[in-house]
């Protein structure tokens, strides 16, 4: 399905963004589409993530590449990249105000149907996802890949949106302790949710350019590509 992309600036709180969607052709022809936000690993919105939403709009959806740390923000080094996810490590609730900023803003857009929101996000932007599930912010379900698991301490009593995590086993970054504390957490708010776990795997397997080993990132391809095949099983559930 042919796809047609644009890059467009957005404003919160004072505060410009830049975001890169991508819509099957005939989105603007009486057909919106269901809106897919693409949230960025810790260095930012990048090549990576503006390919996904043209993978997204193959099969159908409208993927929109999202931006958290303000236009042309990127971190290029692992101190820099730490430096700019921090502030919403360490204020989740700061955090999860912006993604529904964010998800409003999507809603917006002619090529969205407002009306069917779903978020995938990668390592930080997994976090990102599971923060929008755990504020019942207004999505139909996230999917988490090789994401942050760590709760906010603020998660809702009852989670509305259905949630799917992709792990890697052997992450360093989220350990089975880890993934034991979210499925409890994820239970306790009553969540329809779902983990797949890939054994082997290491944190970052659905980016080719992941290759430290010492610091837990390595790409792996069977990971990569059943993750991207759990995650499209998801959205045809969540949108037929």
């Amino acid at each position: 399905m042919a796809a047609q992309t644009r890059s467009f600036d957005y404003t919160i709180d004072g505060e410009t963004f830049e975001a890169f969607l991508a819509a099957p052709a005939n989105a603007l022809d009486g057909a919106p589409k269901p809106g897919v936000l693409i949230c960025h690993a810790w260095a930012g919105r990048s090549p990576f993530e503006n390919q996904k939403a043209e993978a997204l709009a193959k099969l159908g959806y409208t993927g929109v590449a999202i931006d958290l740390f303000g236009k042309g923000v990127l971190g290029e080094t692992k101190e820099e990249c730490q430096t700019l996810i921090k502030p919403f490590t360490e204020n989740r609730p700061m955090l999860q105000e912006r993604l529904k900023a964010t998800i409003d803003m999507v809603k917006d857009q002619p090529e969205v149907d407002g009306a069917k929101i779903a978020a995938i996000g990668f390592c930080f932007g997994g976090l990102c996802v599971l923060d929008i599930a755990r504020s019942n912010a207004d999505a139909a379900g996230v999917v988490s890949f090789h994401g942050l698991l760590h709760a906010p301490g603020n998660t809702a009593a009852n989670i509305n949106p259905k949630v799917l995590a992709l792990h890697g086993w052997d992450d360093p970054m989220a350990t089975p302790d880890n993934v034991k504390a979210f499925g409890e957490e994820m239970t306790k708010a009553k969540a329809d949710w779902q983990l797949h776990a890939y054994g082997g795997t290491m944190h970052a397997f659905t980016n080719p350019k992941a290759n430290d080993a010492d610091f837990g990132t390595v790409y792996d391809a069977d990971a990569d590509r059943r993750s991207w095949q759990a995650m499209t099983n998801f959205l045809a559930e969540l949108f037929g």
